[in-house]
């Protein structure tokens, strides 16, 4: 069994891969925009991503910019779990994640380890532990 997370998106779908990217120093793969699908997608939609894939060493997830009749509502359905053995690379992931967005817990040692939960500039949600 597999398990991959696919992140939906309202329209910034490319800009939030480029920011991911760069945090995780990985490579956006697959990339599909609605220019060429047979679908009832308005023409200023076209350029926006019906598909792509952020791929790199420990990260893998798909993601997409919803339809514009496909509302996205940010929620807390999906959180992505990040685990990682440095401290101090775990608190500067921590941060640069948090900037501009909303720190749930704050990144500090628990019973298990370090842990930390935030929600990003773009409202997805994050977990990041690190082990003692």
């Amino acid at each position: 069994m597999k398990i991959q997370s696919y992140l939906a998106f309202d329209g910034n779908c490319q800009e939030a891969l480029k920011f991911y990217s760069t945090l995780f120093n990985a490579t956006i793969q697959n990339k599909q925009t609605y220019k060429d699908a047979k679908m009832d997608i308005p023409e200023h939609y076209r350029d926006k991503l019906q598909h792509a894939e952020l791929s790199g060493k420990g990260v893998h997830f798909m993601a997409y910019d919803a339809a514009p009749d496909t509302p996205i509502t940010s929620g807390n359905q999906v959180h992505l779990s990040i685990d990682l053995t440095d401290k101090s690379e775990a608190e500067t992931l921590f941060n640069d994640l948090s900037a501009e967005g909303k720190v749930h817990h704050d990144f500090k040692e628990r019973e298990w380890g370090y842990f930390g939960r935030c929600t990003d500039k773009f409202g997805i949600h994050w977990m990041l532990n690190c082990e003692k």
